[in-house]
C-alpha cells in the first residue's frame, strides 16, 4: 500500500510538473528554448514580397538541409506578421523577362496568393499600398499611370475606390489584412505632385491620405478584421519633422507610426533608437513599429547582381557574420522594446539568389542580408525572433 501511495504521489508530481512546463508565457516553448510572441504582444514581422516570384524562378529554401515551404519556415522561427507590397499595375514585372513572363508580381493576384499562404501558416498580414505602378520610397512617389491626369478631387475618389475595392475583395475571400499602410515611406508625400508633404501643401496631402484611411476603415467595417493603419516614414530622424503639425490639420485617424531603420542610411545610432521611439510615442500618442530593417551576415555575393551593403558602417561589435547579424537584431529588438515600440519587420529576409529578375538585375541584391545562406539554408539570424525579451 505504501509503495502504491508513493508511486501515485510521484505520478501526481510528474503530471503537475508537466502541466507547469506546458504553461507558456507568450506561447513560449520550453522544450525548444524559444519564445513565440503573439502579434498583439509584439510584432515579429517579415516582408516576403518577393517569395512567390522566387519560388517560381528556381529559388529553393531549406531548413537543416531539407527543402521547406518558406512560409512555414518563417512561422516556425517566430514570424507572426507577413508584409506584402502592392503595386497598382506593375506590367514591368513580367516585361523584364525574355521571353516576356506570363504573369505580374506584386499585383493584386500575387499579393492575394501571398496573403493566403501566410494566413494558412497562422500568420497575420500587413498590406503595403505603394500607390504606384512601381517602387514608391523617399526618392520617388510616382502616381499610377492610370491616374496621371486626374484632378485632385477625382484622384481622391480613385484612391478611395481602389483602396476600398482591394480590401473588400480580400475580405470577401477571407483574406482581410490585419495591418494596412496607405503609402510606403512617404517622406516627400505620395501621389506626387498633388500629395506632396512640403511647400505648404499639407492640406492636399492630408485630403488624399484621409481618403485612403477612410477606405480602410469602411472596408474594415464590413469585416470581422478591422485593419490597423500605419503611417510609414523612412528613418527615425525624419519622423518628428514630418508629423509635426499634421494632427492639427486633420491627420489623426491612424494607429501606428511606422519607421524604416537601416544602418546604411540612418544617422541614428542603434543605442539611441529607443529615445526616438519614446519621444514619438509621447508627442503623438501613437504606438510605433519598425517597418523595415536589415543587417548583413556576409560581405560576399552569391551572384552577379551587386549587393546593397555598406561595409564602412559596420562595427566590430556587429561584424557581417551569422553571429553579428543575430547579435545586431537582438540588440535592435531590445532597443525597440525599451522605447515602448510594438514590433519589428525585417525587409526581404528571403530575397535569396534565383532566376528572378527585376529592373536592375537577375538574382538578388540582398543575398548578403537574408536569413538564408547561398544554398538556401536558414542562418542563425532568423532565431532573433524567438529570443526572450522584456516585452512591456
Amino acid at each position: 500500500m505504501g509503495r502504491k501511495f508513493r508511486l501515485n504521489h510521484l505520478l501526481t508530481v510528474l503530471i503537475i510538473f508537466s502541466v507547469l512546463l506546458s504553461c507558456r508565457r507568450h506561447n513560449d516553448n520550453p522544450g525548444q528554448g524559444k519564445t513565440f510572441y503573439p502579434a498583439e504582444v509584439f510584432v515579429m514581422g517579415a516582408d516576403l514580397s518577393y517569395v512567390n516570384q522566387i519560388l517560381e524562378h528556381n529559388g529553393v529554401y531549406r531548413d537543416s538541409g531539407k527543402t521547406e515551404d518558406p512560409y512555414i519556415i518563417f512561422r516556425q522561427y517566430g514570424t507572426n506578421v507577413v508584409r506584402f507590397r502592392l503595386f497598382h499595375n506593375p506590367v514591368w514585372t513580367k516585361e523584364v523577362y525574355t521571353p516576356e513572363g506570363s504573369k505580374m508580381y506584386n499585383d493584386f493576384e500575387d499579393v492575394k496568393e501571398g496573403i493566403r499562404r501566410a494566413k494558412a501558416a497562422d500568420m497575420k498580414v500587413c498590406l503595403d499600398f505603394h500607390y504606384s505602378d512601381t517602387w514608391a520610397d523617399p526618392s520617388k512617389q510616382q502616381k499610377p499611370a492610370a491616374w496621371e491626369s486626374l484632378s485632385l478631387t477625382v484622384l481622391r475618389d480613385s484612391l478611395y475606390n481602389y483602396t476600398f475595392s482591394t480590401l473588400q475583395k480580400l475580405g470577401q475571400s477571407g483574406l482581410m489584412p490585419d495591418y494596412v499602410q496607405p503609402g510606403n515611406e512617404i517622406n516627400p508625400g505620395f501621389l506626387l505632385p498633388e500629395g506632396a508633404r512640403w511647400n505648404n501643401n499639407e492640406g492636399n496631402m492630408i485630403y488624399l491620405l484621409n481618403g485612403a484611411i477612410n477606405a480602410i476603415r469602411d472596408a474594415g467595417n464590413q469585416n470581422i478584421i478591422k485593419p490597423k493603419i500605419i503611417i510609414h516614414i523612412a528613418q527615425p530622424e525624419n519622423a518628428d519633422s514630418w508629423l509635426n503639425g499634421l494632427a492639427q490639420k486633420g491627420l489623426t485617424d491612424y494607429d501606428f507610426i511606422g519607421l524604416s531603420y537601416y544602418y546604411i542610411w540612418s544617422t541614428v545610432p542603434l543605442d539611441e533608437l529607443s529615445n526616438y521611439i519614446s519621444n514619438l510615442r509621447s508627442k503623438y500618442l501613437k504606438d510605433v513599429l519598425i517597418m523595415e530593417t536589415a543587417y548583413p551576415w556576409t560581405t560576399e555575393n552569391a551572384d552577379n547582381y551587386g549587393n546593397i551593403i555598406n561595409t564602412y558602417k559596420l562595427t566590430d561589435r556587429y561584424p557581417a557574420t551569422e553571429q553579428g547579424q543575430f547579435d545586431y537584431l537582438k540588440s535592435l529588438t531590445g532597443e525597440i522594446i525599451e522605447g515602448g515600440g510594438k514590433g519589428i519587420f525585417y525587409w526581404e529576409p528571403a530575397w535569396i539568389t534565383s532566376d528572378m529578375k527585376d529592373l536592375w538585375g537577375t538574382g538578388s541584391a540582398w543575398d548578403c542580408n537574408t536569413f538564408f545562406d547561398f544554398t538556401g539554408n536558414t542562418l542563425k539570424g532568423i532565431n532573433y525572433m524567438t529570443q526572450k525579451y522584456n516585452v512591456k
